[in-house]
């Protein structure tokens, strides 16, 4: 056949419907074809690319990874098994991503890949340590003692005193140092400290350990870490710093013998009370050299390195003050205490004998106060330091600020300091002579503080006589009870949350309760039967019953809620709090201002509601300032700023909670302001200004108190008898019957006349304000088995009549007449007799004796049966008229 009519040759890739069949056709089977196609073709050069039908063909063949290319082959793939290759067929020296795999696989790297790069970062890491320990150089121990001062300022910014700065401190030599306390230090801190390099891994794991067990810790950094964070290193805890320690103590382990670094250690850690360095510590804490502590003392010391401020059983409030307070602290040393010397036995640096001698944990000394801190300035740098600590958010530590260089602006204003401590100073020598009268007017104690109502500011306390003499401050707590200054939380609490129905199932009674109104009425009887708000009894935890007695055991018959606070009855206001609930009683509390903290009563027994609690003046006229900016809660404060090398680093800012509504907060002022007018608070009255306020006395007459306030100003007053000896382990509070000549002491006498004579100098040239009218508020009530007349109640006084009298079954009583003003300020006796009282007057105020755990026996009657009232009682009724107040000492 001749060539022009030969068939053309078709396409290799067989035109383009065969290309359209191969798209449709699985990978796999488009790949063998498309091999097979090149293999059999005649003309195909050995080697050559394969010739596809398509572009998309062509497009879709190298994303799979172009055939024969694949390889790097020939058809037969001998080549093509080769890994690592390029197209060109050179061994890459980074097989990634990886060559023969597709998919996903081909990004994930090989094990060789993988070890690879980690050996090689270790070894980076290696080589870079090795330069960094090659080169690093161990700085010098900072001088942690500088020549500057903190400086406290009144609230005008005058200077009230410059101190601290200078940190106590002396270096002792390694031979000076107890061996007692290096195995202390050892047996708490760190076990491998004599055969370790600095860092223990160990030591760090055990930590993590125990912690996660929630067991006792030596802590993961060792006595080298510490020595070289405390004396060479700023205390940021950044990474960098961390990074600085971690040579530094590497190359301090294998360049400095253990014996200077246990030196250096002891001798720059910082053992609280401003003391760094263990000489400074034993003389701040045992008043006695290093050299002369003992084993026992030496195991406390090392407790304080776990933080001083945790430990020291003098209490740290700035920190925390439920979790700092001496209480939680003293456990918390006796506990580790205990640890140490027992480690101390396992580890052999201790005998098993020389272990029993020490079976009881040696208390420190209270802690000493610098002369320059003597007066009410060492109480008033106290509460400033402690309540900027408290509030720096851990910006500033104890030890930092001991450092010196701080600028501490206060609130303490320097003449409402000093007319608060000639008001008390004026009683004192007027009345109390421990020369005269030693079993009667020794260990007298008066506290004080006042608070600015519109903004919580401190402006005065009263902490003692001398700072530097009685170190405990008498305007913080001191565990003396507030007695009756408690009632006006119970009647707070009735009108905010208001009274359960009887009648109801407990769950409805608790979803529509009655608001109460100051007109209700309660029974006021002496030995009055407590209930529970469902009408029965209510029983103690030895099953009797709770008669609750008024002071004089005088019973007012049913009488307002009103003229019950007035009088300061007692039981109107224990039932009115079972008929609220107690635990109301303690939320209104709260509101206002008070803490639940180691001070708050047992709120499961009815004497809770006549003051059990112990709180602070501070926070006496603190809650107190609420009702005076008709329910607006603002927490006291001592430090509006801070500044430390020029900077600002704390400021204080204003702010306020709504406690109680202003119907709520105004009647209460309303009642209290009747007390003051008509009631036992009459020496308190302020000419022409409107005062509120409450007397307080507690049972056995341990404690006094007088709280009140101005619409600009709240102060609170407590008086009571305590040993001030901080040696003695069985301090506790003592009666006052006798106390400054008196037959007993009353809210209404020292504390009332102390209140009166600061708060005249302390209002003078401010403006003349009135307290807001209440509007009325809540439902006249019958509680405590009150009886409701027929066929309707009797007019009850409204708020701006004299004085809420009883109702008709109660004995009226007549206002008091104002003392004349020939009188003297002090003279007791005159102003009773002028009352128409007997000369030491009739106490209508008494409180609970205090409840036992749980709930039990809170003092006993006549007949034994438990009671929550005073055991004693005055006598001075009026020899006239028997309806008659008995004068300045006619209530709590």
């Amino acid at each position: 056949m001749s060539e022009h009519r030969r068939k053309a040759p078709q396409p290799q890739g067989g035109g383009r419907a065969a290309a359209r069949r191969a798209a449709q056709q699985p990978a796999g089977r488009r790949t063998d074809s498309s091999r097979r196609a090149t293999s059999s073709s005649p003309s195909e050069a050995h080697g050559e690319e394969p010739t596809y039908g398509s572009r998309a063909e062509a497009r879709r063949a190298a994303q799979r990874g172009g055939g024969r290319r694949r390889g790097g082959g020939d058809s037969s793939g001998h080549e093509g098994r080769g890994r690592g290759r390029t197209d060109s067929g050179k061994k890459r020296f980074v097989d990634y991503p990886r060559a023969g795999k597709y998919g996903f696989r081909r990004w994930v790297p090989s094990w060789k890949l993988v070890s690879g790069l980690c050996l090689g970062f270790l070894g980076l890491m290696m080589g870079v340590a090795g330069v960094a320990y090659a080169l690093v150089v161990p700085p010098e121990p900072q001088k942690l003692a500088t020549a500057q001062n903190n400086v406290y300022y009144w609230a005008d910014d005058t200077q009230m005193v410059a101190t601290g700065g200078s940190v106590n401190r002396q270096s002792l030599e390694y031979a000076q140092i107890p061996a007692a306390m290096r195995n202390a230090v050892i047996s708490a801190e760190n076990k491998s400290f004599n055969s370790d390099r600095g860092i223990d891994p160990m030591g760090i794991a055990r930590a993590f350990y125990n912690m996660a067990r929630g067991g006792e810790t030596q802590g993961g950094s060792t006595i080298t870490q510490q020595y070289v964070k405390n004396s060479m290193l700023s205390q940021d805890q950044t990474l960098s710093r961390k990074f600085k320690e971690l040579f530094i103590t590497l190359k301090v382990g294998e360049t400095v013998s253990k014996k200077k670094v246990m030196e250096g250690y002891l001798n720059v850690s910082y053992y609280g009370r401003g003391a760094s360095g263990l000489q400074a510590a034993a003389r701040a804490y045992y008043n006695k050299d290093a050299t002369d502590l003992n084993a026992s003392e030496c195991a406390f010391l090392a407790t304080l390195l776990k933080g001083a401020s945790y430990y020291d059983p003098a209490g740290a409030p700035e920190v925390d003050t439920v979790k700092a307070s001496a209480k939680e602290n003293t456990r918390r040393a006796k506990e580790r205490w205990t640890w140490i010397l027992d480690e101390e036995v396992k580890d052999g640096t201790l005998s098993a004998e020389e272990r029993a001698k020490y079976d009881t944990f040696p208390m420190p000394m209270q802690p000493k106060k610098d002369a320059k801190l003597g007066g009410q300035t060492g109480y008033l740098v106290d509460l400033a330091t402690k309540y900027f600590l408290a509030h720096s958010d851990g910006s500033v530590t104890e030890k930092e600020l001991a450092q010196g260089g701080y600028e501490i602006h206060t609130t303490f204003e320097k003449k409402k300091v000093d007319e608060l401590e000639k008001s008390i100073q004026k009683v004192r020598e007027a009345k109390i002579d421990p020369k005269k009268r030693p079993d009667k007017d020794t260990h007298v104690q008066f506290g004080g503080a006042s608070v600015d109502t519109k903004t919580g500011a401190i402006v005065a306390t009263y902490g003692g006589e001398d700072a530097t003499q009685h170190y405990t401050n008498n305007a913080d707590a001191t565990g003396a009870q507030v007695g009756s200054t408690f009632k006006p939380f119970v009647l707070a609490a009735a009108m905010k949350y208001g009274k359960r129905n009887p009648e109801l199932p407990k769950e409805q009674s608790e979803s529509e309760r009655k608001p109460v109104s100051p007109k209700s009425i309660y029974n006021g009887d002496n030995k009055l039967k407590i209930t529970n708000y469902d009408r029965s009894v209510w029983m103690n935890d030895d099953d009797k019953e709770w008669l609750q007695t008024n002071d004089g055991d005088r019973s007012y018959g049913d009488i307002s809620l009103r003229y019950a606070m007035q009088e300061s009855a007692n039981s109107p206001y224990v039932q009115l709090g079972m008929d609220v609930g107690t635990d109301k009683v303690k939320a209104a509390a709260m509101s206002a201002g008070l803490r639940d903290d180691d001070y708050m009563a047992n709120a499961d027994v009815p004497s809770f509601s006549i003051g059990t609690s112990s709180p602070s003046a501070i926070r006496m006229a603190g809650s107190y300032a609420t009702f005076a900016t008709s329910g607006k809660q603002r927490e006291p404060f001592s430090v509006t700023e801070v500044k430390h090398d020029g900077a600002v680093i704390y400021q204080h800012k204003i702010e306020s909670k709504p406690a109680f509504s202003s119907a709520v907060a105004d009647n209460v002022t309303d009642v209290l302001k009747n007390v003051v007018e008509h009631g036992t608070g009459t020496p308190a009255k302020l000419a022409g200004r409107d005062a509120a306020g409450k007397t307080g006395t507690t049972d056995g007459n341990k404690s006094a108190w007088f709280v009140g306030y101005t619409p600009q100003l709240s102060t609170a007053v407590s008086m009571f008898r305590m040993d001030d000896d901080e040696k003695n382990k069985d301090r506790e509070f003592l009666e006052m019957y006798g106390t400054g000549g008196e037959k007993s002491i009353h809210g209404a006498s020292f504390p009332a006349q102390i209140w009166h004579d600061y708060m005249t100098k302390a209002v003078k040239g401010t403006k003349v304000v009135a307290f807001p009218k209440p509007e009325p508020i809540g439902e006249t009530v019958f509680g405590g088995g009150a009886v409701s007349p027929t066929p309707t109640p009797s007019p009850t006084p409204t708020p701006s009549e004299s004085s809420a009298s009883p109702t008709p079954s109660a004995t009226p009583s007549s206002p008091t007449p104002t003392p004349s003003e020939t009188c003297q300020p002090l003279d007791w006796e005159c102003r009773n007799n002028q009352n128409g009282g007997a000369t030491n007057g009739n106490g209508t105020e008494g409180n609970t004796e205090g409840t036992t755990d749980g709930g039990t026996d809170a003092g006993a009657t006549d007949g034994g049966t438990d009671t929550g009232t005073t055991e004693g009682t005055t006598e001075g009724t009026t020899e006239g008229d028997e309806n008659e107040r008995g004068g300045i000492f006619g209530g709590g």
